[in-house]
């Protein structure tokens, strides 16, 4: 068997390199997206069971203040309605 040149296993090197940057990105979006998901789901839980409602008042106050800044997308905005808008009607089912 011949023995690979020097530029072929650099070559491989490079492709090895790529494939763990590639790879080490994807877990390292699944962890910046996990950790999003826990932190709302945080603040969710809290605002709905939460039994000091001068803390809840207050978050609930600054999520109404900057939130929608932050939401730019109208799908967004309707995925947040509830919180936005309490008083609002519910929003009504989809037709099958």
């Amino acid at each position: 068997m011949a023995q690979k040149s020097i530029e072929q296993r650099l070559a491989e090197l490079e492709q090895q390199k790529k494939t763990l940057k590639a790879r080490l990105g994807k877990q390292e979006r699944s962890r910046d997206t996990r950790r999003k998901v826990l932190l709302g789901a945080f603040l969710l839980h809290r605002l709905e069971h939460k039994a000091d409602q001068q803390f809840v008042g207050k978050v609930r106050e600054w999520i109404t203040a900057e939130l929608p800044e932050f939401l730019t997308r109208d799908g967004d905005k309707e995925l947040f309605d509830e919180i936005l808008n309490p008083n609002s009607k519910a929003r009504p089912e989809p037709e099958i």
